[in-house]
């Protein structure tokens, strides 16, 4: 049987470079379902992977993590699959504006961590099963810091750190959920991709010409030389999530974030480092992800009861 992964964001940047690695490593043993929410670019991206590796199994899953109705549609196409060996996360909405989503969520926490989540309770069927282990991979970052984070504002409503909030979400999350399914087979990380230029990280920096950033380049490659931390690349920034990939999850350390790190000569590896949590909060997070998630549901069922009266008058 084929292993089954699961990779949202693999349009781009770290998702894309990963399921490049993972073909490179693995063509016929794998089947990769690449989840995007922009189909002409998950196309693209499809098409660029076939095209390296021509017998590969490659499908796509239309899917907006920020939006609950999405996450659910999608959950239903995956769950045709009778087992998901790796569930992996893209990096999510680099930014710290935010803004709402029409489920009246905020958008960076949505995006990067409850649609995750929803996507993960939604496909426990798949990857959960009695005499396999399945991996569940984070791509959270070196800004996921504490201060950030406030339990009486997960959303992070009234802060101005989105971004640096739902990352650390994710490290605490990713704690809970392995107290809550390790004993059903899931085994969840996280890993840190290091300083990667990618689309989303040219959409945070200054706007410079694109001449300058040409220039500045081999200034970036000389700072690796003093510090491991700039991957530069997507390839060099999916080390991490390649090397999981090919552990066995039980043997992980749930409260490690594994660092992708490049050496100044340019050799890539996996280091683990201790993440700043505490499992009390892990679990008051996922308590109260548990309540949202039940909310959510309750108001997506009183809109589509709204929705079916109309809809009869429309037959009528």
């Amino acid at each position: 049987m084929k292993k089954v992964v699961l990779v949202t964001g693999a349009n781009s940047g770290i998702g894309l470079a990963l399921c490049e690695r993972l073909l490179s490593h693995d063509t016929e043993g794998l089947h990769l379902c690449l989840a995007c929410r922009n189909v002409p670019r998950a196309q693209a991206a499809r098409a660029a992977l076939l095209t390296s590796h021509p017998a590969a199994q490659v499908d796509l899953l239309q899917m907006d993590t920020s939006s609950v109705s999405s996450v659910l549609s999608a959950a239903q196409e995956v769950k045709v699959s009778k087992v998901i060996t790796m569930f992996a996360t893209g990096e999510g909405i680099l930014t710290q504006k935010d803004s709402v989503t029409p489920d009246g969520l905020q958008q960076v926490f949505a995006t990067n961590l409850f649609g995750h989540f929803l996507l993960v309770r939604e496909l426990e069927p798949v990857l959960c099963q009695e005499g396999r282990t399945s991996q569940l991979v984070w791509t959270s970052s070196s800004n996921a810091h504490r201060s950030a984070f406030s339990l009486e504002d997960i959303q992070h409503r009234t802060g101005t750190q989105p971004y640096s909030s739902s990352k650390y979400s994710t490290d605490l999350l990713s704690l809970s959920l392995n107290q809550h399914y390790n004993k059903k087979g899931l085994y969840s990380s996280v890993i840190c991709p290091g300083f990667v230029m990618t689309n989303l990280t040219f959409g945070i920096l200054p706007s410079f010409p694109a001449f300058l950033w040409t220039l500045l380049m081999p200034v970036f490659w000389l700072i690796r030389v003093f510090t491991n931390t700039f991957t530069l690349t997507p390839y060099n920034g999916a080390e991490a999530l390649f090397w999981l990939f090919r552990q066995k999850p039980e043997s992980l350390d749930p409260y490690a974030k594994y660092h992708s790190l490049t050496s100044g000569l340019g050799n890539n590896y996996t280091q683990p480092h201790k993440m700043d949590i505490t499992f009390e909060t892990s679990e008051s997070l996922y308590i109260k992800l548990l309540q949202l998630e039940n909310d959510m549901r309750k108001k997506l069922a009183e809109k589509e009861k709204e929705t079916q009266p109309a809809d009869r008058l429309l037959k009528t």
